[in-house]
């Protein structure tokens, strides 16, 4: 009793309701599904007793009681193991979804002759939710110890591998959330994806890198540079030395599998994807990296994709619906709209597709770069939003490899954390030198009086100035 059933006819039905017979509490758990009209009319008289004297006496009727009253001949099915249980679940609940989509396909005819789309949708859509409740969540008071020790076991945090923007979210990312990278067209959104998935190799764990957009060819050749630290440039003159050191780093490293999906391909081809990967490797998939959210299809064809709030609000529902049922961590990116160019903060309303992205997210992280930037090696992220911490509008310096395409913190550059101190304290200087001590007088012409005054006034262009000459990029 390991294979799932396929033929529902009288003496599969029979089979089920013999075993659940057998055990008050499987039979209980099958109930929010149980109808007797489902079965067999040779049977339906049985099914309705059975239920009929559990809902009344709390209690499972006897084998003799059910034949006596009825013409089942139900027979005790000998003796059963625990997999014999969990296969009659699985059963069931298939068997019930069957039958109900049997009943909605029925009931349809009539309606589409009618015009009447909106009761068929409803119908199928019933149909097709119709499971049992296998997990009954969590009892708080019982055991808080093991509750917080598998928390910390199963959704531990993963780091970035970015010291910085672990520090602001408290540790890093979590198992079953979506977070997204937003940035306009050409900010490195796919190399920012990319250089998380080397990260994350590298430390062991399992990454499917699914692009929308780039090809696997040039995706890999990225991960090429910044695996072996050869120049994208010379990829093809050093073809031998990329094959020796991506094979010496990949024995000590988790799986980077890279997957081309055409775009508006949905959660539910994602889903059956990772199933089908772990099931012909044997690996549980990690870390999923998406580039990129905004060229997803909803699951709902009837959804239109012009409507860009809409399809991106079930598009990222779909994807964190998916990592919470998977315990993957889920990263994507999205695009920022035109009004955020040139910005140097921002927020909500530069998010192209709206609010609806915003809401999903669990963590929300704006990337600021220009080609000057880029040039002298240059990023700068902000938190817009995140749910593990207070860390909001603030904002982390990271350094790029123009060569080997290799983003990195630049917080732990020494000669970055120099420059530093020098911006600081010639800020303090400007300060200082712009500030009126409070004890200093002056003559007010209107009161005829001398009163001390505080005027703290900024010359712009001393401060552009001072910045520009300790090369101020990031400020």
């Amino acid at each position: 009793m390991t294979r799932q059933n396929t033929d529902y006819g009288y003496d599969i039905q029979k089979v089920y309701l013999e075993m659940m017979l057998t055990d008050a509490e499987t039979f209980v758990r099958c109930q929010s599904v149980f109808d007797y009209k489902t079965f067999d009319r040779r049977l339906q008289e049985s099914a309705k007793f059975i239920n009929d004297y559990v809902v009344e006496h709390n209690a499972m009727p006897t084998f003799d009681m059910v034949n006596a009253a009825t013409d089942g001949a139900l027979k005790h099915p000998g003796d059963l193991m625990e997999n014999h249980y969990d296969w009659l679940l699985q059963e069931f609940e298939t068997f019930s979804r069957h039958k109900a989509l049997e009943t909605a396909i029925l009931k349809s005819a009539d309606l589409l002759e009618k015009g009447e789309y909106g009761p068929v949708e409803d119908l199928v859509k019933n149909a097709v939710q119709i499971g049992l409740q296998k997990d009954l969540g969590t009892d708080y008071w019982a055991d808080p110890k093991a509750r917080l020790e598998a928390i910390k076991d199963k959704n531990g945090q993963v780091s970035t591998g970015w010291p910085a923007l672990d520090r602001k979210l408290f540790g890093g990312f979590n198992r079953g959330e979506l977070n997204i990278f937003a940035g306009g067209s050409g900010s490195g959104k796919s190399l920012f994806l990319a250089n998380l998935g080397v990260n994350w190799a590298l430390a062991g764990l399992n990454v499917i890198y699914l692009t929308f957009e780039l090809s696997e060819n040039l995706v890999s050749m990225r991960v090429d540079s910044m695996t072996t630290d050869i120049p994208s440039r010379d990829i093809f003159k050093s073809i031998d030395d990329v094959e020796m050191k991506v094979k010496m780093i990949g024995k000590k490293s988790g799986a980077f599998q890279v997957k081309y999906m055409p775009t508006g391909k949905n959660a539910n081809d994602i889903r059956s994807f990772l199933k089908e990967y772990e099931i012909k490797t044997g690996k549980k998939v990690d870390v999923l990296l998406v580039d990129y959210l905004d060229l997803m299809s909803p699951i709902a064809s009837r959804i239109s994709a012009e409507n860009l709030f809409v399809k991106d609000k079930y598009v990222s529902e779909e994807l964190r619906n998916l990592a919470m049922e998977l315990n993957t961590l889920f990263v994507t990116a999205s695009q920022l709209n035109r009004s955020s160019v040139e910005e140097i903060e921002f927020d909500h309303s530069h998010i192209s597709g709206g609010i609806s992205k915003i809401n999903t997210a669990d963590n929300l992280i704006g990337i600021f770069t220009s080609r000057a930037m880029r040039e002298r090696g240059r990023y700068q992220i902000q938190l817009m939003k995140t749910r593990s911490s207070s860390g909001v509008g603030q904002k982390i310096d990271l350094e790029f490899d123009v060569d080997s395409l290799r983003i990195r913190d630049l917080g732990e550059d020494e000669e970055y954390q120099e420059f530093q101190k020098r911006k600081s304290t010639v800020f303090d200087q400007i300060k200082r030198g712009n500030s009126i001590d409070a004890t200093e007088t002056k003559q007010d012409p209107s009161e005829g009086d001398t009163v001390g005054k505080i005027k703290a006034q900024t010359d712009s262009t001393k401060l552009r100035s001072f910045i520009n000459n300790l090369g101020g990029d990031n400020v």
